[in-house]
């Protein structure tokens, strides 16, 4: 049996930040629309939705976020600040080339350390967890390895 990942989705309130932020991270823009009416209402059993996505990409291609924003039906939920011990949605984790360079850029987004510091796991990552915009909480991660 053949699967891979297509996307994770995440619900923000200012698309326009989230796009800035995940870009300022690396992934790029593939695409930017409405999603609306019962059609779409019917894959996510909300019946009549309309919801403006953005579509990101790893520049590998083989990762992809979706970034969603709600206009109806109202969002009734607010999980942006659980602790990373919450049930259900965690993170998203990257990978990146360059940790520090990395979170120098995404503090000029707002990115906030969740520890005092990033960690290494012994000689074979160094890691974090940041909150990012409206407190999304991202991990990233560096082989040293």
């Amino acid at each position: 049996m053949a699967i891979r990942m297509d996307n994770v989705g995440i619900v923000v309130e200012d698309l326009t930040a989230a796009i800035a932020f995940f870009g300022a991270l690396g992934l790029e823009l593939e695409g930017r629309a409405m999603v609306e009416g019962e059609w779409a209402g019917s894959v996510t059993g909300l019946g009549d939705q309309s919801v403006e996505i953005a579509m990101m990409r790893t520049p590998d291609g083989h990762g992809k976020l979706e970034l969603s924003r709600f206009l109806a039906p109202p969002v009734i939920a607010d999980h942006r600040d659980a602790p990373v011990n919450a049930l259900g949605y965690l993170r998203v984790m990257f990978e990146v080339d360059d940790i520090d360079d990395t979170l120098r850029r995404l503090y000029a987004h707002g990115a906030q350390l969740v520890s005092r510091e990033v960690v290494q796991y012994e000689d074979v990552y160094r890691l974090c967890y940041i909150r990012g915009p409206e407190g999304l909480l991202i991990g990233l991660a560096e082989s040293i390895g």
